[in-house]
């Protein structure tokens, strides 16, 4: 397996680490509600922060305002890595058969099944009558079925659909899209200027009209309407990537993008500052200049998404291009672990409500307990009949076949 190959199965790894840790210390952040929200009372924000516990630490609050910059954004991108390698192996009909069975089907099982379990004890904090029956009628009584972290399976497998048909329908798509990609290997800011520029014009007038916590939902399914473009876009751009190739463009392992990680991370720490500080100013109604103060933080939204992202994989291509035990058999069970998490992150903080530990503490019970027994469970699921067809993503990138880390 390439360095490139290495570097990318790791920060996979890495990425689902942050997600198990950025759902793990949201209960514990400093901005709580006054009282944890009504279960059935609309807008429903314990969609956004489940349970609200009295213990908290504006050193999570950072922390998740870092990793709600640049996660999401970074997996749509990993995620499009992934199209070429396997559209050009198989065929649309067969990718996006293979798609369903990967996306689709545990979308909807783990929607129907596991959220139910998931978001009991949400129900059960606020409710007077906390039998499993009570919050069955509670639950049938919403207006959607609430999906949580699995939005992003329902919207990967649309971008998938979408870009097989854009693939069917523009001849040499994979040569177009590989010249836009071409010269990123040697001046990754060109490729960066062109996507954030592309990001901005969509995110910006969507940020006008939605909040960054509005969804729209319709039944199982939900999305953000102002980062559902810049989500697409990032996809696209890993599609870009995928089709001029790993290994001598953007991620090549000793490429522009790696030897300059310094550089991104400075420019990184910049964008964040740049989002981070007016958004501040907002939330405290400190300016008077507010609709301007707004559009610097989209601007600086979109920029910090693109460059922590591009500093992230500068760092991993850097230093983390070798095989990782840890890393590498996370990522190995990757989307099982991704899949069950949210189910162990919300019972473990129902369980610590009422202890007297510090915030920190119980966002780090939450962590390791939840990575772990996702991971176990995870493990698991190659033995039964439809976890083969689960796993299968560990072969996605190039070479994967002749090395395994797990």
């Amino acid at each position: 397996m390439s360095r490139t190959s290495l570097a990318l199965h790791n920060l996979r790894g890495f990425a689902i680490v942050m997600v198990v840790a950025f759902h793990s210390c949201i209960a514990y952040l400093a901005s709580p509600p006054a009282s944890p929200p009504a279960f059935d009372a609309p807008p429903y924000r314990w969609l956004a922060k489940p349970i609200v516990d009295n213990a908290h630490w504006l050193g999570l609050d950072l922390f998740c305002a870092l990793q709600y910059m640049y996660l999401m954004h970074l997996m749509f991108f990993l995620s499009g890595l992934f199209v070429y390698p396997s559209l050009s192996r198989k065929g649309a009909a067969r990718f996006l058969s293979d798609r369903f069975v990967r996306l689709g089907i545990p979308f909807f099982l783990g929607v129907f099944l596991l959220m139910p379990l998931a978001y009991y004890p949400v129900y059960r904090v606020t409710a007077v009558e906390p039998t499993w029956s009570a919050f069955w009628v509670h639950w049938r009584a919403l207006p959607f079925w609430p999906c949580g972290p699995l939005w992003f399976l329902s919207v990967l497998f649309a971008f998938n659909l979408a870009f097989a048909a854009l693939a069917a329908a523009i001849p040499r798509l994979r040569e177009r899209l590989a010249i836009l990609s071409a010269s990123a290997g040697v001046y990754p800011e060109r490729f960066l200027a062109g996507f954030v520029a592309l990001a901005a014009l969509t995110y910006v007038p969507l940020s006008m009209a939605y909040k960054p916590w509005d969804w729209v939902t319709y039944g199982p399914f939900a999305f953000q309407p102002s980062f559902i473009a810049p989500y697409a876009i990032f996809y696209l751009a890993g599609a870009c990537v995928s089709a001029h190739g790993f290994d001598r463009g953007l991620l090549s392992a000793d490429g522009a993008l790696a030897r300059r990680w310094p550089i991104w991370l400075a420019v990184a720490f910049a964008a964040f500052l740049v989002w981070i500080i007016p958004t501040a100013l907002i939330v405290k109604q400190a300016a008077a200049w507010m609709h301007g103060l707004q559009i610097v933080a989209d601007l600086g939204s979109v920029l910090a998404s693109a460059t922590i992202s591009f500093a992230v994989a500068a760092l991993f291509l850097r230093f983390v291009a070798a095989p990782s035990p840890i890393l590498g058999r996370i990522s190995v069970n990757a989307f099982p672990i991704y899949l069950m998490h949210y189910l162990f992150v919300i019972w473990l903080q129902y369980l610590l409500l009422g202890t007297g530990l510090f915030a920190v503490v119980k966002a780090a019970i939450v962590f390791a307990g939840t990575l772990l027994m996702s991971w176990a469970l995870a493990s698991l699921v190659p033995a039964l009949p439809f976890g083969a067809k689960l796993m299968q993503g560990k072969r996605e990138l190039p070479g994967m076949r002749r090395a395994h880390l797990g």
